[in-house]
């Protein structure tokens, strides 16, 4: 009698033991700029040691730290210094995500329900593309990439600065609907094929909405249109033939200078960075890999990481991304973002973040690269990663006796 009394109590606590476990995927939006951006999120673990993630495609965006108890989820994102904060109640999570831009912002999630394919047939629309754009920057076109299986899309338009991550969706009711988020950049993109061949983007993220068009290269080239700006030739220096300065603090508060003896016939990266800055995030950890597989031979690399006022004070985002990355190399303070400028005075259009300065053995300019493309930009990003092996191998193959 008394073992089915226990019975009978397990099976009534089970379902209200299950409705709060947290454990698994998730469908969720983020409301951001009027508009509804769905996104993924995954969940492992109860209690004190929750671990979650959110997706840039498929790689993961790992919180830095979490925990589940009384109804309540947080999960810290340290290297954002944003924290997603929610109540599950009724099979729901209600909450918010912040601060970002100095907001916090509603976040909703339902559990994952896979939902039925499609059964119209999508249009191609895989390969590359161009949007015609007058930007801040200079640039009079960006481009737009596509990987394509069916219905199904993952995409990233790529500006000087970087992409916007990857934007995943699928086809339905004659549009493609194309979301991102990461922790950093929303983004909602509607694609709708055009009869002429074109595409109307339709983009809600960070600088608000816009109605762009994209076209085939080839098309572009016909019309007259300029090309994409070359991140090779947009930022340069006053004069190559002086060193490359800086002098700022580390997180210790050391002085940290390029006439140093550690950086003396070496060939030094200089990045100028921010661990607000998105792109940075996709930079840092390329960085780190560059710098492994090159310090043995010559190579350092110094990051100018120039962040809001709260951080210079205690930069406690900073330190979370240096974790985040596993970052070896020398990070430096630089100051506010606005104060970039001033702080460094011999580039000529630094106007990107992040954007890296390429210095030979004798401590001078001798290529930049503004900008960074994700993984999100396919060949375009694995032509970067190239570019940059290519460029350090051919400066640390230089005159290995040459003196600044």
């Amino acid at each position: 009698m008394r073992t089915k009394l226990l019975t009978a109590l397990l099976f009534a606590v089970a379902p209200s033991a299950m409705a709060q476990s947290i454990a698994g995927l998730w469908d969720a939006t983020i409301h951001f700029n009027d508009a509804d951006i769905p996104f993924r999120l995954e969940v492992a673990g109860d209690g004190a040691n929750v671990r979650g993630w959110l997706f840039n495609g498929d790689d993961k965006v790992l919180a830095t730290g979490g925990q589940f108890e009384n109804g309540s989820l947080t999960l810290d994102f340290g290297d954002y210094a944003a924290k997603l904060q929610a109540t599950l109640k009724d099979g729901v999570l209600n909450g918010t995500y912040g601060p970002m831009l100095k907001k916090t912002y509603p976040v909703v999630a339902r559990r994952h329900q896979q939902q039925p394919k499609s059964s119209a047939s999508a249009p191609p629309i895989q390969g590359l593309w161009e949007v015609a754009i007058n930007s801040g920057k200079g640039e009079k076109a960006w481009r737009f990439i596509v990987q394509q299986k069916g219905p199904d899309v993952s995409a990233a338009i790529l500006r000087v600065d970087g992409d916007t991550g990857a934007l995943t969706g699928s086809y339905k009711d004659g549009k493609f609907v194309l979301s991102h988020f990461s922790g950093g950049r929303p983004s909602l993109l509607v694609v709708t094929p055009a009869t002429d061949g074109t595409l109307a983007l339709d983009m809600t993220d960070l600088h608000g909405k816009s109605q762009l068009k994209a076209v085939r290269p080839d098309v572009a080239r016909a019309q007259g249109l300029p090309a994409p700006t070359d991140p090779d030739h947009h930022t340069s220096v006053k004069d190559r033939s002086e060193p490359f300065r800086f002098s700022f603090p580390d997180l210790n508060g050391r002085i940290v200078s390029n006439t140093d003896a550690r950086f003396q016939g070496k060939v030094v990266l200089v990045n100028v960075t921010g661990s607000w800055c998105p792109n940075c995030h996709d930079e840092a950890p390329f960085l780190e890999e560059l710098y492994r597989k090159y310090h043995s031979a010559g190579l350092e690399v110094v990051a100018l990481s120039f962040e809001e006022d709260d951080q210079l004070q205690n930069p406690t985002r900073l330190r979370a991304f240096i974790k985040t990355y596993g970052i070896d190399y020398t990070v430096l303070l630089g100051g506010v973002p606005d104060d970039r400028d001033k702080k460094l005075t011999q580039p000529v259009n630094l106007n990107s973040w992040p954007t890296t300065f390429f210095l030979g053995r004798d401590g001078r300019v001798r290529f930049v690269h503004a900008g960074f493309p994700g993984p999100a930009s396919g060949d375009l990003y694995k032509q970067t990663a190239q570019e940059f092996y290519a460029q350090v191998e051919s400066l640390l193959a230089e005159n290995r006796t040459a003196q600044r």
